[in-house]
C-alpha cells in the first residue's frame, strides 16, 4: 500500500536529519575533512525541503499515521527514544564520557526503527535500523584509528545513511506520483 505523504516526509525528515548529522559531524573531524563535510551537508538539506514542499502540498494524501492506533504508537516510541537517548547522554556527562553521546544517539535512533517498521508497515525501516546501529557500533573504532571525534565518524556515517533513505523517500513519493 502506497503511502505518499510518508514518502514524502521520509525525504524531509530522513533529508534535515542527515543534514544535522553532517552537522554534528563537524564538532572535531580533520580539518581537511571540514570543507567535505560541508558540502556533504547540503544535498540532504536540499532533499529535505523537497520534502517538506511535497509534504505541504500533499497533506491530504494517505498515510500510515491516520491507521486506527498508529498515531498514537508513533508519539510512544517517539517519546521513549527521546528519553533513552536523553538518559543516555546525561549519564555519558556525568561519567565524563562525552565522545560516546554521538554512537549512543544513533544507536537510539536505530532501534526505534524497528518500533516504527510496525507503526509505517514499512520493512525497509528495518534495513535503515540496521544501518543506524552499525554506524553506532563502528564509528567509535573507526574514529580511534583515524584520531577524531566519534561525532565526526558517526556523523558521517548517520548522515550518509539517513541521505540515502531521504532519496529512497523521494523516489519512491515521485513513483507514486507517476502512477
Amino acid at each position: 500500500m502506497d503511502y505518499v505523504r510518508d514518502y514524502a516526509m521520509y525525504a524531509a525528515i530522513f533529508g534535515i536529519f542527515g543534514f544535522s548529522w553532517f552537522g554534528w559531524a563537524q564538532e572535531n573531524p580533520r580539518a581537511s575533512w571540514r570543507k567535505w563535510l560541508g558540502i556533504a551537508s547540503a544535498a540532504p538539506f536540499l532533499v529535505g525541503l523537497a520534502g517538506i514542499y511535497w509534504s505541504v502540498t500533499h497533506w491530504h494524501e494517505r498515510t500510515a499515521l491516520a491507521e486506527a492506533g498508529a498515531f498514537r504508537a508513533y508519539l510512544t516510541f517517539v517519546f521513549a527514544e527521546v528519553l533513552l537517548a536523553a538518559v543516555g547522554a546525561f549519564l555519558f556527562i556525568r561519567f565524563k564520557r562525552k565522545d560516546y553521546i554521538a554512537p549512543w544517539i544513533a544507536f537510539i535512533v536505530g532501534v526505534h526503527f524497528f518500533w516504527l517498521k510496525s507503526v509505517f508497515q514499512d520493512t525497509s525501516l528495518y534495513a535503515l535500523a540496521i544501518l543506524l546501529i552499525g554506524v553506532s557500533v563502528l564509528s567509535p573504532i573507526a574514529a580511534k584509528k583515524w584520531q577524531v571525534a566519534n561525532s565526526a565518524i558517526t556523523g558521517i556515517g548517520a548522515g550518509t545513511v539517513l541521505f540515502g533513505f531521504a532519496i529512497s523517500g523521494a523516489v519512491r513519493f515521485l513513483l507514486a506520483q507517476a502512477q
